[in-house]
């Protein structure tokens, strides 16, 4: 029986290793944006532990012309604003 809840266990694969929605998707077998509600809680609850552990993020970034200044950098967004493109890379995460 699993006592760890997912958010739980999101923030474990986390701490071994940054990782994209998709990533853990794949991985904890959920949905990429069940992920994406989850990270957001997952970040908020890093940020008021002890101060030992900080939830990083490696924003998206545009594939044709490197804009990488997206406003939420915990969600995946559909195109780029610049250029139009949508061939964005997936934000990746931590806890470190």
């Amino acid at each position: 029986m699993e006592t760890e809840t997912t958010r739980q266990r999101i923030a474990e694969a986390l701490r071994e290793d940054a990782s994209t929605a998709s990533d853990l998707g794949a991985r904890l077998s959920l949905p990429t944006p069940v992920v994406y509600d989850h990270l957001d809680h997952v970040s908020q609850s890093v940020g008021e532990s002890d101060g030992t552990e900080r939830f990083l993020v490696a924003p998206p970034e545009c594939r044709d012309c490197g804009f990488d200044g997206f406003d939420d950098p915990v969600n995946e967004p559909s195109r780029c604003p610049e250029c139009k493109s949508e061939r964005i890379a997936e934000p990746r995460f931590v806890i470190r």
